[in-house]
């Protein structure tokens, strides 16, 4: 259940919710050989047959762990990790990531992305992009520029 936005006192059920236990990569690394791009649903099945829903951030990141990716890009709708002034923090490290979450500054939808980046970047992935897919061209300027236009994490 999760509170309704619309109608306060409410409740709204979000339907059968989990979190990742065990990753089957066989199929994405099958169609990853034969040249397929695959396309990932964020929902998982339970030892119980039932179908849970997966937040599409934690799946990103145990993908891109589980498969030894070299990046994971993740898309939102802000400019990236941004300071309590509003302005964006272009590149950041674990440590700082820890500092942010405890004085308050990474909070809200923000909290699942970025400790899943976090948890990529800690277990081999060697870096995360967090950038803002309303900006045309956005992964190209991440990827194949110096300063890029969102935020870069690494794990050191």
């Amino acid at each position: 259940m999760m509170a309704d936005a619309d109608n306060p006192g409410q409740w709204l059920d979000i339907g059968y919710v989990g979190d990742i236990t065990r990753v089957e990569p066989a199929v994405v690394k099958a169609l990853q050989d034969d040249q397929f791009i695959p396309v990932i649903s964020s929902i998982g099945y339970g030892e119980d047959g039932r179908a849970y829903n997966i937040n599409a951030d934690v799946v990103a990141g145990k993908m891109a762990e589980v498969l030894g990716a070299e990046k994971l890009v993740m898309m939102t709708n802000t400019p990236g990790v941004l300071n309590k002034n509003g302005e964006l923090m272009r590149s950041l490290s674990a440590q700082t990531i820890d500092e942010l979450f405890e004085d308050g500054t990474i909070s809200g939808g923000m909290l699942p992305k970025i400790s899943s980046a976090l948890n990529a970047a800690r277990n081999g992935v060697n870096s995360v992009h967090v950038v803002d897919g309303r900006v045309p061209h956005c992964l190209l300027l991440e990827i194949l520029t110096d300063q890029g236009v969102g935020t870069m994490i690494s794990s050191h």
